[in-house]
């Protein structure tokens, strides 16, 4: 621990904590080391203001530096912290309790450092044979993915539920006997029109989630994604999935997509957004009243460049 803080040293600790990003920052680097970059990726801001907010609290005497090549690391340390210091961010740290920003703040970290392992993997690979470029050069960068797809049961009839521009239903098309794509807007409909042209197994129907125009017990899997948060009842929506799912032929199962609980007001203006998220606990309510026997909720990795709230994956089965 360091000497004690003169007044003058004091004052300036407290002052640096005035912003509130400084405060959600000091919260993070107590408990993991970041560089600059990475930072700026959590807070999705440029390098430089990430830079500059640093210098405040290293100079203020709250962090500690590490360089590691060309990149510095900085952390909250509270060994090296003054016994005025540590009592002042103890008694700060105690109020701050929790919240959608600072949830958001956690898994955009996880995603940061999961970069970080893939950055560590990705070396060692290249060093012994440059092989995930050699694979991609060779076969592509989406193979992986597409070639997955093949697990799906290729008799199974889906429904794609709030298609949009139809990037599910692309991906579905040749791995399943029929995509019955819909949405309730006109343009958007055309757009996956527009892009599957080509594909004789996709129906497109106009509808709403709330009335889907599918015979009950004729859809082997249901894909709601980015769609809930868009609809009054999602109760009732997820009713209505339910109705049209049958489970004979290994199928019954929804894949639900959609954004975790946050506190994005301006969506509501914005976007038209009629749910700020949703909790696990309310997807799961949702999904068992609605005659679901099982509920697996996950949420997705962060990626670090994308600016919108986290995501989670409900899978639930009849």
């Amino acid at each position: 621990m360091k000497k004690e803080a003169s007044p003058t040293e004091l004052s300036e600790m407290i002052t640096s904590l005035g912003d509130p990003s400084r405060l959600r920052l000091l919260r993070l680097l107590e408990r993991q080391e970041l560089s600059v970059g990475e930072v700026a990726k959590v807070f999705q801001i440029p390098q430089s203001t990430a830079s500059r907010q640093l210098k405040i609290l290293a100079e203020a005497g709250w962090l500690s530096r590490r360089a590691e090549g060309t990149a510095t690391y900085y952390s909250m340390i509270a060994d090296d912290l003054t016994e005025a210091g540590r009592a002042v961010w103890g008694a700060v740290r105690g109020t701050m309790g929790r919240g959608p920003e600072l949830e958001e703040d956690d898994r955009r970290v996880q995603g940061v450092l999961a970069e970080r392992r893939t950055d560590s993997v990705g070396y060692f690979g290249r060093v012994r044979g440059e092989w995930d470029h050699v694979r991609a050069e060779l076969f592509g960068g989406r193979f992986t993915t597409t070639a997955l797809l093949a697990l799906i049961r290729p008799d199974w009839v889906v429904a794609d539920i709030g298609c949009g521009t139809g990037n599910v239903a692309e991906l579905l098309s040749p791995v399943v006997e029929h995509v019955i794509a819909i949405d309730q807007s006109e343009p958007m409909l055309s757009a996956a029109q527009e892009r599957l042209g080509g594909a004789t197994n996709v129906s497109f129907t106009r509808a709403s989630v709330e009335g889907l125009p599918i015979e009950q017990g004729s859809v082997d899997a249901a894909v709601c994604m980015l769609v809930l948060h868009h609809i009054d009842d999602p109760s009732r929506a997820v009713s209505e999935v339910r109705r049209v799912l049958r489970p004979d032929r290994g199928g019954g199962v929804l894949a639900l997509v959609d954004m975790l609980a946050h506190d994005r007001e301006d969506y509501k203006r914005t976007m038209g957004h009629k749910h700020l998220g949703f909790s696990r606990e309310t997807i799961e309510g949702v999904c068992l009243r609605a005659g679901f026997k099982s509920v697996y909720f996950s949420e997705l990795p962060s990626e670090p460049d994308a600016k919108g709230p986290g995501l989670f994956v409900a899978t639930a089965r009849v």
